[in-house]
């Protein structure tokens, strides 16, 4: 018996390491949207232990949940939907109106301001296990 709890307590402790990867997230905001809008932006900032990536997400809120990128190319907005967001370890990943984001696509009713919009975040580490992350951004008005 006393051999058995060794042994269990050693592979708990070495599996442990494999299990610590996380993704610190802050500032999560959502922007308000007005009465039928059809789309919102969400920001925040992700910091990861470890290199990971972001992968997706979803959401209650809406019917789909892309990552997208947007910037200005010779005066002309341009916005596209990116397969990943690189999150290379011990950088803080700004998600931020104007780069990179992520959008709630098919809303199913108005974001009001001070609305709490709950998400799931989607990171794959290094050796391809990905984990979801919960995350409840306040909505906030245009800024």
């Amino acid at each position: 018996m006393r051999h058995t709890l060794l042994t269990l307590a050693i592979g708990m402790t070495l599996a442990l390491p494999a299990l610590a990867d996380t993704v610190k997230v802050d500032n999560a905001w959502v922007r308000a949207t007005a009465p039928g809008q059809q789309v919102a932006g969400g920001f925040m900032e992700l910091t990861a232990d470890t290199d990971m990536t972001l992968v997706g997400g979803a959401s209650p809120v809406s019917k789909a949940f892309e990552l997208h990128y947007m910037r200005m190319e010779n005066g002309v907005m341009e916005m596209r939907q990116v397969k990943d967001i690189a999150l290379p370890r011990g950088k803080t990943v700004s998600l931020e109106p104007g780069g990179l984001h992520v959008m709630f696509i098919g809303l199913k009713d108005q974001i009001k301001p001070g609305q709490k919009v709950p998400m799931a975040l989607i990171v794959r580490g290094a050796d391809g296990r990905e984990q979801k992350l919960a995350v409840e951004a306040e909505a906030r008005g245009r800024r």
